[in-house]
């Protein structure tokens, strides 16, 4: 089973194209939250994230932020950017955000799956980044109760073996913070209980998506730290 897992696409329509033109074959999409905020095209990006048919998607800080209105805890460019995705998006796929879980535990090839935006203990809010001692991620994944545990909301690639089991961050596809600018994501792959994982990072074309942000409300901030990897 060719599992295709990605997050944090923040409204970043080039990015997603990129990452779904690179995909190849695949037996399911998981999607781990973050669709929209911070982005130019909130309802093109919904639009092609149910085109691509998701096994899973859960829902991030962003996305229930846009749907409750909740800006709480975000900073100002943020929560500028929530209120303007909240005055665009389109009935249809406020909806579909708003009716997202935020968690999906189930099982293929023997193996038992844990997703979550933030953690298992916070859903939505908890950042879990690379060089967290092992020690807490291993009772993460005690506390999932699973043998791969998949997080995003931190942007930042992650691959941790705790035993034989797995903790992974696919990093994200519309808005990386690791210093590497190229939308980034995750294949997995499942057989019998055996797990292979690859991180896949995909250039595109970050001009366009810089100067539709541009021509928003929203802080210039947010089309410059696309260049950054930050």
């Amino acid at each position: 089973m060719r599992v295709i897992v990605i997050s944090d696409i923040h409204s970043n329509l080039e990015a997603l194209d990129a990452v779904a033109s690179s995909m190849g074959d695949f037996d399911a999409v998981f999607c781990l939250g973050d669709l929209v905020g911070y982005g130019a095209e909130p309802n093109e990006v919904v639009d092609k994230v149910r085109l691509l048919e998701p096994q899973v998607v859960i829902a991030g800080n962003h996305d229930y932020a846009v749907v409750s209105g909740d800006t709480s805890g975000f900073a100002s460019h943020a929560a500028l950017a929530v209120e303007w995705t909240r005055r665009t998006l389109h009935p249809r796929n406020m909806s579909y955000l708003a009716n997202l879980p935020h968690r999906s535990l189930r099982e293929e090839q023997g193996l038992r799956l844990g997703m979550y935006h933030g953690s298992p203990r916070d859903p939505l809010d908890e950042y879990v980044f690379p060089g967290t001692p092992e020690f807490i991620l291993r009772g993460m994944v005690d506390y999932a109760g699973v043998d791969i545990l998949m997080l995003g909301h931190t942007h930042m690639p992650m691959q941790v073996n705790i035993g034989s089991r797995y903790l992974l961050n696919p990093g994200s596809v519309g808005q990386p913070r690791d210093g590497d600018p190229r939308a980034s994501y995750l294949i997995l792959d499942l057989e019998d209980g055996h797990v292979k994982f690859e991180l896949r990072r995909i250039k595109y074309d970050i001009d366009s998506a810089a100067e539709k942000i541009l021509s928003k409300p929203v802080p210039k901030f947010l089309a410059d730290r696309l260049y950054l990897g930050y």
